[in-house]
């Protein structure tokens, strides 16, 4: 078993090879095929997110290094546990990476995504950075076909979480006014496409690379903006006549929230997905003044990810760009990542 894996935090992968793990109770053995590359990768390898003010959140508990990452898998079944039940080898299958513990209040409402004691795939076990990853049980399996499996790994995050923020956007009341897309990285850009069949809202956009806002008006971006224009926000509300319903920030920085927040109308919501880093501060009369609503979303819960994967094969969504490179390419792929340098989602082939 071939993998790249996070020997230090803060160094470049290594790669390792192991003995092919046999799968045992209800465990499946999926051969990777596809595997996507998220921003969350660079901040797992880096072991911290950025709190603001120089504080840190260390993501090094409850993890064993070595580690591999990945959490965007699709592939195709190579063996089962002797009590894996609904799946045979062969099967061709996208993971659904966000797995809780399967007996706590979150997990029994259905939101393991939000489970405190949750080992997602790549995340709190092995992921997909490999030509092998072992799955705990099949339940986490999702048939994709007749999507491309390197489009279908993607939906694991950057589908699941752009459909999980539009559902609350579309909740907030973005389908009787404009919504605002901040950040066209991968998962913003899946949003560009999804949003006419969740939301249901004209979708403006902003973005500090041009060949990002081009790109989302040619997937039907009514509007788009220079988010590094100091006036970005003013401009928003110009174009909307007040501003907008709803603004999700897919870039999660102080600056990113804050054009966010400028640009919301009175009532608007304030949806932060993004975990690039920083503080966001606020003048606090401005919130029942303006009777704001501000609130996080993290990726999705199994549910959404069934109701993810019957739009996309249906063919109702126009399929994210995607840039194949070779696992050998993961490190890589992480240092273009963190500069900036990825249109759409790179996804490494085994």
């Amino acid at each position: 078993m071939l993998s790249y894996q996070v020997t230090a935090y803060g160094r470049p992968l290594e790669r390792r090879e192991a003995a092919l793990p046999e799968p045992r109770g209800e465990e499946v053995l999926l051969r990777v095929g596809a595997s996507g590359v998220c921003h969350s990768d660079v901040h797992l390898c880096d072991g911290c997110f950025d709190l603001g003010d120089g504080k840190r959140l260390d993501l090094t508990a409850g993890r064993d290094l070595p580690h591999t990452l990945g959490h965007e898998v699709a592939g195709e079944v190579a063996a089962v546990g002797p009590e894996a039940a609904g799946v045979e080898v062969g099967d061709r299958r996208v993971v659904y990476p966000w797995l809780g513990c399967g007996a706590c209040p979150r997990c029994e409402a259905g939101d393991e995504h939000l489970c405190p004691a949750g080992r997602p795939v790549g995340v709190g076990r092995a992921g997909g950075f490999a030509d092998h990853v072992l799955l705990p049980h099949p339940r986490c399996l999702f048939e994709y076909a007749p999507l491309p499996e390197t489009v279908a790994a993607t939906y694991a995050c950057s589908g699941l979480t752009a459909y999980g923020a539009l559902r609350k956007a579309s909740a907030a009341g973005a389908a009787g006014g404009d919504l605002l897309i901040v950040g066209l990285g991968g998962v913003g850009m899946a949003a560009v496409g999804l949003a006419p069949y969740v939301a249901e809202a004209p979708v403006l956009c902003a973005d500090i690379d041009p060949p990002r806002l081009e790109l989302a008006r040619a997937r039907g971006a009514a509007g788009t903006f220079d988010a590094a224009a100091p006036d970005a926000a003013k401009q928003v509300r110009r174009r909307t006549g007040g501003g907008v319903a709803a603004a999700i920030d897919f870039v999660g920085s102080e600056r990113s929230a804050g054009l966010a927040f400028g640009a919301l109308a009175p009532g608007g919501t304030l949806i932060v997905v993004g975990l690039f880093g920083g503080a966001l501060k606020l003048p606090l009369p401005l919130l029942p003044l303006k009777q704001v609503t501000i609130r996080g979303s993290y990726v999705g819960s199994r549910a959404e990810m069934a109701e993810l994967l019957a739009l996309g094969r249906a063919g109702s969504v126009p399929a994210l760009p995607v840039d194949e490179r070779p696992l050998v390419a993961a490190q890589a792929a992480l240092d273009d990542l963190r500069a900036g340098r990825v249109l759409g989602r790179v996804v490494l082939r085994a």
